[in-house]
């Protein structure tokens, strides 16, 4: 209603409250542009005489304020009873909960439900599964999942004090926000609880319609009562694990919690039970897991509290499952179609106009006030559903799963000679199979991404070691037991290595650069020895001048593990990843097109939509200016010996060398050759773009060619360079995975949609239904 109120007036009539006033009256107050009536009723006052003392305070209220014909906007359809004799210029009705289904649900409801389908000229509901249950009943009913103020939530990422409630609680916590019902599943909470004693079960919340007694306590349940909506991101932060434990019941069938998305946010791994509308739209997101039963709910929790462990992949995933779930977009769809059902209700015969129904709030339209659609243009009609722009793992993934899931014929282009994008392999003159751009080591803890790939590939095992060059010493790298033994000559056990590096690192109070996260952890010589010349030779900047997500994914171990990843699934394609990919792309509806420029071929070549993985800026001409990216260069090498190295990867931090790294990918390979091929990579400031650089300038550039993306409906931006943003393999994968989701599921809708078009055309042509997807 904030974003209506930039174009309208409106008037919100909150719930009646009742107090001590002799009389009957109207609290007035402005909040975010939108004016508050809150009825103030004398205790006692109840049943039809309250509800006939609303209308008059209701109608005094427009009279004087001379509004005429408002827009009647319903949240509940018990708000009949004060509004129902209100005409005016159209008729919303915003469904976002079954409420008939709710525990001590007025026996009236159904009926003024059916009355208020009757005079609404839109209906919107809260979710797919309400929509599904409603779109019989009215033939302009739109589904409008969740959104998410994403900003106000993810201040949770950065906030680092507890609220005083909750600063004693210790760690793991398991948190939960919400209206505490008949809709939470109490006795999974009470096993979940007795299961695992050394988890804390934090709940924020009031208590309604349900005894306080009939709820579980047990030492680590913690009730802490309602919060504002100010406040929800300071607990929030402190979570380890955001639940959803909501009972599967009636109450429950079609509800589409708003707190997933605003979980995500926060950058907090979900558990939820099995809610249709949570599995439909996050079960396969890879940062939402669901499961029911008490033991596989416990093991679900326990799996997410290892995704916690790497929260800059877990962030950029949920990033990327909120990118399109903004209030801005559902609410310029909403003025859209009011907007096309107010058309239709000009132009329709007297007779069949819609009698204007409630006010619940009411939006009074401004003068002068904008009303144009921003709906996308319909796609051409053509021989590909989808031109794809870029063979990496972002196009390759959404190409093989829109023609083969949803039976779409497309064209994939790149502009290089072969498939693969950066992860492209070949053997060479000596006949080594080697990296062109690199080693590419994959690794996840997304079980989802593994299962896909595992389609078009059998793996070897291979977890990756990387040694550095350091006082010349060969040592692992994270730092480890071993790598400070060697070093500084120690023998010293985990507990002496724990203390070592606590007595050298120097705290940093308000940790913003990579600087300050290696220093503050293990303190400045080993940040000059491993990082710090590194990073410069890496980045082209000094690690004070970079985000702290750069150095932040590498940890530091106090024990002997010398595994660069500590994901729970790290392997290597057995055939390499060029096989995997040729295999992933074998498929009728898919034609591949090399040396291709997006140039060569956007405005020859007939398509439906785009998706685009090459640099964001790039699409739009550099209207803001050039993105900044590092770039890389190789030198590949065939030596006349079996080995080079003891490991696949040798790091040089020396600024002193001009090479950040050396690569013998026969360790990745595991294949066996009487000669051994290396590359030697050399970081760049000019050439192909590899890394976004990450600092908060080049970000606020970003944000503009975003905007730009935002108002291109019919192009979608997927990958490293379309989104700029530093992907491993498989996190890319899960983007690509999570955004066939989101077409998958505006097909399904368009079909329901296109049924019910032909079903309510048989009821005769004076009734017109439009027909649009969901991103129209």
């Amino acid at each position: 209603m904030s974003r209506f109120a930039r174009d309208h007036r409106v008037l919100f009539v909150e719930e009646p409250i009742h107090n001590d006033t002799p009389e009957p009256w109207l609290d007035v107050r402005e909040d975010e542009g939108v004016h508050v009536l809150v009825p103030r009723l004398p205790a006692g006052l109840d049943g039809e005489a309250a509800v006939t003392a609303q209308r008059q305070l209701l109608d005094r209220y427009l009279a004087e304020e001379g509004v005429t014909d408002p827009i009647l906007w319903y949240y509940t359809p018990m708000s009949l009873g004060l509004s129902g004799h209100l005409r005016g210029a159209l008729v919303v009705y915003d469904c976002m909960d079954e409420l008939s289904a709710f525990h001590g649900a007025p026996p009236e409801l159904v009926e003024r439900e059916r009355q208020l389908m009757a005079r609404a000229d839109v209906v919107f509901t809260g979710g797919v599964s309400l929509y599904e249950a409603k779109r019989t009943l009215h033939p302009n009913a739109h589904a409008f999942p969740s959104s998410v103020d994403v900003a106000h939530f993810a201040a949770a990422r950065g906030i680092v004090e507890d609220p005083a409630d909750q600063a004693a609680i210790p760690h793991p916590r398991l948190g939960f926000y919400g209206v505490i019902d008949e809709r939470l599943d109490i006795a999974l909470l009470d096993a979940a609880a007795a299961a695992r004693p050394d988890w804390q079960f934090v709940l924020v919340g009031p208590v309604v319609k349900i005894d306080p007694a009939d709820l579980p306590h047990r030492p680590n349940i913690h009730y802490l009562g309602p919060k504002s909506y100010d406040d929800l991101p300071h607990y929030l932060a402190g979570w380890d694990v955001a639940l959803m434990p909501f009972a599967r019941n009636e109450s429950t069938r079609f509800i589409s919690p708003t707190k997933t998305p605003e979980y995500l946010a926060a950058g907090r791994p979900v558990v939820s039970t099995s809610i249709t509308d949570v599995v439909r739209g996050y079960g396969d997101s890879g940062v939402v897991r669901i499961a029911d039963a008490p033991e596989d709910f416990v093991a679900a929790v326990a799996a997410a509290l290892a995704d916690a462990a790497d929260p800059e992949r877990l962030r950029a995933t949920a990033d990327h499952v909120l990118r399109d779930m903004s209030w801005d977009k559902t609410q310029g769809r909403m003025k859209t179609l009011m907007e096309q059902a107010r058309q239709r209700g000009r132009a329709a015969p007297p007779a069949h106009r819609p009698a204007p129904a409630i006010h619940h709030p009411a939006i009074h339209p401004a003068k002068h006030a904008n009303g144009h659609a921003n709906g996308r243009a319909a796609g051409r009609r053509s021989g590909f559903d989808y031109l794809i722009v870029g063979a990496g793992f972002a196009g390759s993934v959404l190409a093989e799963r829109l023609a083969a899931g949803l039976n779409k014929r497309v064209l994939l282009i790149d502009r290089r000679p072969h498939i693969g994008g950066n992860a492209y392999d070949h053997y060479d003159d000596a006949g080594v199979l080697i990296h062109r751009y690199g080693p590419h080591i994959f690794h996840t803890n997304a079980k989802p991404v593994a299962d896909y790939l595992s389609r078009f590939t059998k793996w070897r095992p291979y977890e990756h070691r990387v040694l550095a060059r350091v006082d010349e010493r060969l040592v692992p790298i994270p730092i480890n037991r071993t790598t400070v033994n060697q070093l500084y000559g120690l023998d010293l056990d985990e507990a002496g290595v724990a203390a070592f590096l606590k007595s050298r690192a120097e705290p940093v109070a308000d940790v913003r650069t990579s600087e300050d996260v290696v220093v503050g952890a293990v303190g400045r010589e080993l940040y000059e020895k491993f990082f710090r010349g590194y990073t410069r030779k890496q980045w082209g900047l000094d690690p004070s001048q970079l985000d702290k997500a750069v150095t932040a994914r590498v940890p530091t171990r106090t024990n002997d593990d010398d595994r660069y990843f500590g994901d729970s699934f790290q392997a290597m394609p057995l055939n390499g990843y060029t096989r995997m990919f040729e295999s992933m792309l074998d498929h009728p509806n898919i034609k591949v097109m090399l040396n291709t420029d997006f140039d060569d071929v956007r405005d020859e070549i007939a398509y439906d939509r785009i998706v685009f993985t090459g640099p964001i800026d790039e699409y739009f001409g550099h209207r803001f200016g050039k993105l900044p990216y590092r770039s890389l260069t190789f030198r590949h090498e065939t030596v006349d010996r079996e080995w080079f190295q003891p490991v696949a990867v040798v790091n040089e931090p020396s600024e002193g060398v001009p090479y950040t790294r050396v690569t013998e990918y026969k360790h990745l390979t595991g294949q066996s050759h009487p000669k051994t091929s290396i590359t030697y990579e050399y970081p760049a400031a000019q050439g192909d773009p590899y890394y976004p650089i990450p600092r908060p300038e080049n970000q606020e550039l970003f944000r503009k060619y975003q905007a730009l993306a935002d108002d291109t409906p019919d192009v979608i931006f997927l990958g490293r360079l379309g989104t700029y943003r530093y992907y491993n393999m498989d996190q890319v994968v899960a983007q690509a995975l999570a955004v066939y989701a989101r077409l998958e599921k505006e097909e399904q809708q368009s079909r329901g949609l296109a049924a019910a078009a032909r079903a309510f055309g048989s009821l005769g042509a004076e009734r017109e239904v439009r027909v649009a997807g969901m991103g129209d």
